[in-house]
């Protein structure tokens, strides 16, 4: 009967309040926050500020935005950025379908390639983008040379063709992979893909379905990811395509740069624009979907509940 007893609450143990007012715990420091929030706007927006006030700031004219109207009729816009955005879909496309089936195999039916996988793919970042240029360089120059009268001849003449140079398609493949990898690695890492693909089979659905209907629509946030990263890559990249002698975009600024340099400087104020606003667009893409997403799942946990209240 003792141990049903219960403790006696004596003055030394008061009991809490239902009413009494919550604690209130120390906040963290505003000040700081702010602090690095100015700082990051500053080093972030200052130079993008300066480079917009240089091209509308002009010498004896004043206030105009002669740099930006001059800009679509600048001789050489049209041609690269065409260019830029040919090898930047053929990239992506190649990336995609390079790594992603590549990853599915590996994850499903041998984990142990992962780590190898993985070398394989971040050896890009370990070769400086010259010195890959210059390996391509030596090849193409002793290619036609030694397989001149085959049909390699022809090979190496084709992939140089200045209209679409595959030879800046495979160097621009090779420097994603590191992104690429990254990416689809951490969105495959998030699927339960054995769980997956074996119900989409035991459904009677082949490998092509499985993996277009099943697998890639969970995988929708990497491939947006890997999309961008790669289309950035490509809008940004100067060395490779100016030493093998091609014009895309960027190639195309640093030359216009020498004839009208707030041209120039314009032109990179709305590529620089450009890709916030795509990357604005990619997280907003992300937010809807995991939205969406949520939004089922609570009302699946609200559901029982719901049944609950309803019973008699």
């Amino acid at each position: 009967m003792a141990a049903l007893t219960p403790p006696a609450t004596g003055p030394s143990t008061p009991t809490p309040s239902p009413t009494a007012a919550p604690v209130r715990r120390r906040g963290r420091p505003r000040l700081w926050r702010g602090l690095v929030g100015l700082v990051a706007v500053v080093y972030f927006l200052g130079p993008m500020a300066a480079s917009v006030l240089f091209t509308v700031d002009v010498p004896n004219e004043g206030f105009t935005l002669s740099s930006y109207s001059g800009i679509f009729g600048a001789e050489g816009f049209w041609s690269s950025l065409r260019l830029t955005l040919e090898l930047a879909a053929a990239t992506i496309a190649a990336t995609m379908l390079l790594l992603v089936p590549a990853l599915i195999a590996v994850r499903l039916t041998a984990p142990r390639l992962r780590v190898l996988v993985e070398v394989l793919c971040s050896l890009p970042l370990v070769v400086p983008a010259v010195a890959l240029t210059a390996g391509i360089s030596s090849v193409l120059r002793w290619g036609p040379d030694d397989f001149a009268g085959t049909p390699l001849f022809q090979t190496f003449n084709a992939i140089q063709n200045p209209g679409f140079p595959v030879v800046l398609l495979l160097a621009y493949v090779l420097m994603a992979l590191p992104l690429a990898y990254r990416t689809l690695d951490a969105g495959l890492r998030a699927l339960d893909l054995e769980t997956l693909v074996e119900a989409s089979r035991n459904c009677g659905a082949g490998w092509p379905r499985t993996v277009v209907h099943v697998v890639l629509p969970n995988l929708r946030g990497a491939l947006l990811n890997t999309a961008f990263l790669t289309l950035a890559l490509v809008l940004g990249e100067y060395t490779v395509a100016s030493i093998l002698g091609y014009q895309p975009f960027a190639v195309w600024i640093v030359s216009l740069g020498g004839s009208n340099a707030q041209v120039s400087v314009s032109v990179s104020v709305l590529s620089l624009v450009l890709t916030w606003v795509l990357l604005l667009l990619l997280a907003a893409a992300g937010r809807g979907r995991s939205q969406r997403t949520a939004r089922p799942n609570r009302r699946a946990a609200a559901a029982p509940t719901d049944a609950a209240l309803e019973k008699p």
